[in-house]
């Protein structure tokens, strides 16, 4: 059985648990297949090249008010919900002139894609801080590419996910905003799920693969020591680095309040152009 996720931080405990043989406990052989964003997991769990995919909060929204037949299995992972002391943050450089979200207006802001939860965020400091989020020129990047374009002043800003929050915070620079905690207390950021067609020929398959996945998000959230001791075995993050890492949350229920106010804010922005049927896309 093929999952498709982004190698990140993120996503540790699925790879956790299926260290520890709670996936093989449940009778599943699981594969593990690296993708660059939610929006190429999407199409491959649709076009059944994937049984399941991880795809973040925004995108899957995304996908069911344009009539896509995905349905939520599992929580992913969600934000800290203490602002200062999230696993992301929007950045600037140490040499920067901008102090406050409310410099950033005709500023160019890095995220790692258009119209995601990341954007959405970003968004959400933008309202907090006072100024309109489309005074912003969003600029699409890498995560990885985020700390040397922030360091060369390719862009004034960016939203920036551990591990290489640590990467900018080395090279001097500073946060201006938890923008995931802005956006909504304690938000379910990404999550775990399926096509329609899959639940229907194959619900049993779902529901091992949803206490597989619980088990794994129960036991990362209890044993952060263990996780940190996964992450060099699918992700490049430097040793000396991992232990500095702000990791997140990984609570096995969704945050059903967070995806609504997600839901709302993104009308607002015009991320969604129609209102999502929140109850038809979570479990």
């Amino acid at each position: 059985m093929k999952v498709g996720l982004i190698s990140i931080l993120d996503v540790a405990p699925i790879y956790l648990g299926k260290q520890k043989g709670f996936f093989e406990k449940q009778n599943i052989n699981l594969t593990l297949q690296p993708a660059e964003a939610g929006t190429e997991t999407i199409p491959a769990v649709l076009s059944g090249n994937l049984e399941f995919g991880y795809s973040n909060i925004v995108t899957l929204l995304l996908a069911q008010t344009q009539g896509l037949p995905v349905k939520v299995v599992a929580n992913g992972n969600n934000s800290t919900g203490v602002s200062g002391a999230d696993f992301g943050s929007l950045m600037v450089p140490g040499n920067s002139s901008v102090t406050s979200v409310a410099d950033l207006a005709g500023k160019k802001v890095a995220v790692n894609v258009f119209q995601n939860v990341v954007e959405l965020a970003v968004r959400a400091s933008a309202l907090k801080a006072g100024i309109d989020p489309n005074s912003i020129e969003f600029v699409k990047l890498a995560f990885p590419e985020m700390p040397a374009a922030l360091a060369a002043g390719r862009v004034d800003a960016a939203f920036v996910v551990e591990p290489f929050q640590q990467v900018v915070l080395s090279q001097g620079g500073r946060p201006l905003a938890s923008s995931l905690v802005d956006a909504a207390p304690n938000l379910s950021v990404a999550m775990y799920f399926t096509s329609t067609q899959l639940l229907a020929d194959n619900p049993d398959l779902a529901k091992r693969f949803t206490a597989a996945m619980n088990e794994s998000l129960t036991y990362a959230d209890h044993h952060p020591d263990e996780v940190r001791q996964t992450l060099p075995t699918y992700t490049k993050i430097p040793a000396e680095v991992i232990p500095h890492l702000v990791l997140p949350k990984w609570p096995v229920k969704v945050n059903k309040d967070s995806v609504e106010t997600i839901a709302s804010l993104a009308q607002k922005e015009k991320i969604l152009t129609s209102k999502p049927d929140v109850d038809a896309l979570l479990p």
